[in-house]
């Protein structure tokens, strides 16, 4: 059984929006710090946003003002908001506990983020 599931992937214009979620049966997010994080092709792995188990957000600079992470603890599930979205921001994203262990990361429920012109 999956840690985490991830939903709101596809495809997107440069400047449009997305929301993607995070949700989970194993893990209550008003316990621990979530966060989202994301790889390129090539590229290291980032961590875009977190937000701790009593709502204080946090952002990487490349994104900060762009992306905005929330969570429903009723729902049980960490959101993140990207707004104003450009190539820089094609990825693979996937939410996690905080310290990114291996065994918790989880793939897409649709695929991962990426960029078009037209």
């Amino acid at each position: 059984q999956a840690w985490f599931e991830e939903s709101g992937g596809g495809l997107v214009q440069p400047g449009g929006s997305r929301r993607l979620s995070c949700t989970s049966s194993r893990v209550t997010f008003s316990r621990t710090t979530m966060a989202w994080y994301r790889q390129a092709p090539g590229n290291e792995r980032e961590l875009p946003a977190n937000i701790t188990d009593d709502d204080r957000p946090r952002y990487a600079d490349s994104i900060k003002g762009r992306f905005t992470i929330y969570k429903d603890n009723a729902k049980n599930t960490v959101y993140l908001q990207m707004e104003n979205l450009n190539s820089a921001d094609a990825a693979a994203y996937y939410c996690n506990y905080n310290s990114d262990s291996p065994r918790y990361r989880s793939n897409w429920g649709q695929g991962p983020l990426g960029t078009v012109s037209s």
